[in-house]
């Protein structure tokens, strides 16, 4: 009886506050998710990336990234260069990929660019990762570069 008493009783301050202690309480949980909101959105027009933030899913990036670890993404107006790790996302794919660029094709005529990525810690090259029938990404599966990172 004493666990099913401590899980109620958070529920059990809630009912005895008054009107007054309620309506305060929602005001400031409203308060910190606008805030995170706010924070959120002033990052991504900062970095020009949808997402500023990302956290590292899997050791393909092993010994580099660490599952776990946080990257801090910026997305530059900078063409994309080999070496540099991106963030990327693919048709098909919720989540996306962190891999280091091992080629890029830049064309004369156009602004486009072909992209090569790989994880460190792979054996070969994203291809098996793309959507199917894709050889190359290109600009706009790039989300941002890493520019700093925090270990897990």
């Amino acid at each position: 009886m004493g666990i099913l008493s401590s899980l109620w009783e958070p529920f059990e301050e809630l009912r005895q506050m008054n009107m007054r202690q309620t309506v305060s309480q929602i005001v400031n949980l409203a308060l910190i998710v606008t805030s995170a909101l706010v924070i959120w959105k002033s990052l991504m027009l900062v970095t020009g990336s949808e997402s500023p933030v990302v956290v590292v899913l899997s050791g393909s990036m092993e010994p580099g990234f660490q599952r776990g670890d946080i990257l801090f993404l910026n997305l530059g107006t900078k063409p994309v260069r080999a070496g540099e790790i991106v963030v990327f996302n693919v048709k098909g794919r919720d989540i996306p990929i962190v891999h280091r660029v091992i080629k890029v094709h830049e064309r004369r005529n156009a602004d486009r660019i072909d992209i090569l990525t790989k994880g460190d810690n792979n054996y070969g090259d994203d291809r098996v990762l793309y959507a199917k029938g894709q050889q190359w990404l290109n600009k706009e599966h790039i989300m941002g570069r890493a520019v700093g990172y925090l270990p897990y």
